[in-house]
């Protein structure tokens, strides 16, 4: 969430358009990430939105994204060290041919949908493998071969659903160290009823957009590249 903060001259900031030009994705996506902080963000006192230089390309380096690099210039002006006291350093990342894409399974029998979550994960490039399964079956023979980091999963799905395939899971041990972002119309009281979802699952109810998923798997990616 952003604040309000004075902004001095010798501040590094960034407008969420120049921002969006270095990460190499679009506007609404970098608004998007700031509000669901993945990127740090102040406001000035006329309203408007800056984030910090070094946030930006912590985050570029970090997840392989990348657009127009900020002119070197820009970092040499008098006083532009004091943005280093000003914001706490990222961690330093690894170098970009060393990361391993962070592997996700998404569950849905929804051609249209799986495009349209596909587009929306677009900006993380190469940082993130996405694959597809349509029934809870044809999941379970995928994780079999290699076990995603994060699975994505409708509940409602043809034949076998998404809480027998949960169940199963369970009881093969396979979802210890597996993310599992669950998506259903189905409030607490329902879930409950229907046997309940694995501690460690997380749910999004539906209707929910797919840049809001792509905005949560972001957030998981940021939280691997740190660990």
């Amino acid at each position: 969430m952003s604040q309000v903060i004075p902004l001095g001259p010798a501040a590094r900031m960034l407008t969420t358009r120049e921002a969006a030009l270095r990460l190499g994705v679009s506007l609404r996506t970098v608004q998007l990430w700031v509000e669901a902080d993945i990127l740090p963000a102040a406001r000035t006192p006329g309203g408007h939105r800056r984030i910090p230089y070094n946030a930006v390309e912590a985050l570029a380096l970090s997840t392989g994204l990348g657009g127009e690099t900020m002119p070197r210039s820009a970092l040499t002006r008098p006083h532009a060290h004091a943005l280093l006291d000003a914001v706490p350093m990222a961690l330093p990342p690894e170098p970009s041919n060393a990361l391993t894409p962070m592997d996700v399974l998404l569950v849905a029998d929804d051609q249209d949908w799986q495009v349209r979550c596909a587009q929306a994960m677009q900006p993380y490039g190469s940082a993130v493998s996405l694959r597809f399964a349509e029934t809870g079956y044809l999941a379970l023979l995928q994780i079999g071969q290699k076990v995603p980091d994060l699975l994505i999963t409708n509940l409602e799905l043809p034949g076998m659903d998404g809480m027998a395939m949960l169940r199963t899971l369970e009881r093969c041990e396979s979802i210890a160290n597996m993310r599992i972002l669950v998506l259903t119309e189905c409030g607490e009281h329902d879930l409950a009823r229907r046997g309940g979802l694995p501690k460690s699952a997380e749910v999004m109810n539906l209707p929910v957009t797919a840049e809001a998923v792509a905005v949560r798997v972001g957030r998981w990616l940021l939280g691997q590249r740190v660990s």
